[in-house]
């Protein structure tokens, strides 16, 4: 009998649905699409199905974390500049008791000094910052070697 499949949510925050054009200077020149799509297949090759969302609403970020647990046992989260000022993110991360890791395209504490604190960091398992579209890959791998070691 094989082991079940283990599953992540990776969530994307506000504004990243203009990866690709935005800031390409800074955050490089993949679209999310793009991002999602090479996810997907580098967490078939670790046998992790990743779901992909995004959302340029706090809350609805927050309701898809709520919604979370049992259905997956991990989350990635770009939460973009809601990094900075969410503590409703924080909270919904620590209600649901599933290991977090947090992503960044860029480096956040290498930018504006109001980059430099996550609000959310402290509720999250990880950080990937500074290694643009292969940030989210990174993430990925550290998380799902992270799941595997606890199923074990």
């Amino acid at each position: 009998m094989s082991a079940p499949q283990l599953r992540v949510l990776c969530l994307s925050g506000p504004n990243l649905q203009l990866l690709g054009t935005r800031e390409p200077e800074v955050y490089g020149p993949t679209t999310l699409d793009e991002i999602h799509a090479s996810l997907r297949g580098a967490g078939a090759a670790l046998g992790v199905e990743v779901t992909c969302r995004q959302s340029n609403h706090e809350g609805e970020l927050v309701d898809w974390i709520g919604a979370a647990r049992g259905a997956f046992e991990g989350l990635l989260l770009n939460a973009g500049a809601l990094s900075h000022t969410s503590l409703s993110l924080f909270d919904a991360i620590k209600a649901v008791s599933l290991p977090c890791v947090e992503v960044h395209l860029s480096n956040p504490e290498a930018r504006e000094p109001f980059r430099h604190h996550s609000m959310i960091a402290g509720a999250c398992l990880g950080k990937v910052t500074g290694f643009g579209a292969h940030s989210y890959a990174l993430a990925l791998t550290g998380l799902a070697s992270h799941l595997s070691a606890k199923t074990r």
